[in-house]
């Protein structure tokens, strides 16, 4: 990656950092006969104020506490060999009041106020000062410094809220973009599945005549033909065979396209999911497929003959991609009114740019497959007004995530 000089220069280098130099150079100069005593204090408080916004191991919470101790000991030796209670100087003990109010809340502030005042107050135990004469002094420029570190305080708290409001308001917004445009490829693949549905069923039904044709057609050959020819009657046993296959197809686009009508009643979802799990074990018994179902979820209104068969294809191809002598999970759980499903497997994982495909109809990546089992799952779904969720790390498994609502049984009246 390229170097950004004008990044870092603007990271180093501020308006602010001027400023400060401006203010401490007017400060420095300003004196006639300034010794080291005087300037070395000066010069090293404008050091410390400019560099430890720049170094990250000042921003955290201990690293500004010794930055507002370290400015508080260079002000307090500036004051003490400089006029202690009557130097001039005095106002430097602004910057560390108004950093501890602006680091957190009031209580940080209200502890480094009174350390900076009893730093203050110590110049009234020296010997040469004395005490009935400046104590009054002190007292009026400790409120004076206790009163900038609240209105400092105000300000960087309310500052804080505001921002903690924008955060808030920008997360919100973040997760209302999210939802729309999970809404709107909801809308635009259930645009492609009215579309894919409608064109299947067109051409479903135009390919059944010629299917019926050519079956009989073969049957009768089949019939007709002598024992002998034994390579003629295997022909026809193929050919009536693969229009069984496609038939069998048809009949699969023919249910994709067909709309689907719910028959809701309350069921249980865990005995759903065992019957689904057990056609999946007689096709698969290397496959060792484990329940964690919540015991608190009730029963609520769904189809569960559909379900069930959004359960099988989920598992089937969960047990499919895992290998053999593997095991797969099937968990549940109730949250917020809706019933979670989540089918996990540790097979290969599905490669992230199809992530985006795979419910889509006729989108297949096994050899012999169709590509419309997760589009009728995901169909399913959505006449539930549910949803289905992918998550997946290539190489280490895939977690389907089913959301049903859970509607409330029917309650009868008694008369």
């Amino acid at each position: 990656m390229p170097f950004d000089r004008s990044s870092s220069w603007q990271r180093w280098v501020r308006p602010h950092d001027l400023v400060w130099v401006l203010l401490f150079g007017v400060l420095i100069a300003t004196p006639i006969h300034g010794d080291a005593f005087e300037l070395g204090p000066l010069i090293a408080l404008g050091i410390v104020q400019i560099v430890e916004p720049k170094i990250p191991a000042m921003q955290t919470t201990p690293g500004r506490v010794a930055g507002i101790v370290l400015k508080l000991a260079l002000a307090w030796v500036l004051l003490a060999f400089n006029g202690t209670l009557g130097s001039r100087y005095w106002p430097v003990l602004l910057l560390p009041v108004v950093s501890a109010a602006t680091m957190a809340g009031v209580g940080w502030m209200l502890a480094f106020t009174l350390l900076v005042a009893g730093a203050y107050s110590s110049f009234l135990a020296f010997p040469n000062v004395d005490w009935f004469e400046w104590v009054d002094l002190a007292v009026e420029r400790i409120v004076f410094l206790a009163m900038v570190g609240t209105l400092a305080n105000m300000l960087a708290e309310d500052l804080r809220i505001q921002s903690a409001k924008y955060r808030r308001t920008a997360e919100e917004l973040s997760q209302a973009n999210a939802q729309i445009r999970q809404a709107e490829e909801a809308v635009r693949r259930s645009d492609r599945l009215a579309a894919l549905g409608q064109l299947s069923a067109g051409l479903a039904h135009e390919l059944r005549n010629p299917l019926g044709t050519i079956k009989a057609s073969s049957e009768m050959l089949g019939q007709s033909l002598k024992s002998e020819n034994e390579v003629a009657r295997e022909v026809a046993g193929f050919i009536n065979s693969e229009v069984d296959r496609c038939n069998a197809l048809i009949t699969r686009f023919l249910q994709f396209a067909r709309p689907l009508e719910l028959r809701r009643d309350e069921a249980d979802l865990g005995k759903t999911l065992d019957h689904a799990i057990a056609q999946v074990e007689r096709e698969a018994p290397g496959i060792a497929i484990y329940r964690n179902y919540e015991p608190e979820l009730r029963p609520f209104r769904f189809d569960a003959e559909l379900m069930e068969r959004v359960f099988y294809n989920l598992v089937l191809n969960a047990a499919q991609a895992t290998c053999a002598g593997g095991a797969v999970t099937v968990k549940t759980r109730a949250a917020a009114g809706t019933a979670e499903v989540a089918v996990i497997d540790r097979g290969g994982g599905i490669e992230e740019k199809n992530l985006s495909s795979i419910f889509n109809p006729f989108f297949t990546t096994k050899a012999a497959g169709v590509g419309l089992g997760l589009a009728i799952v995901s169909k399913i779904v959505d006449e539930h007004g549910g949803k289905i969720a992918v998550e997946s790390e290539p190489g280490k498994g895939v977690i389907f995530r089913v959301l049903i609502p859970m509607e409330p049984a029917a309650t009868h009246s008694s008369s």
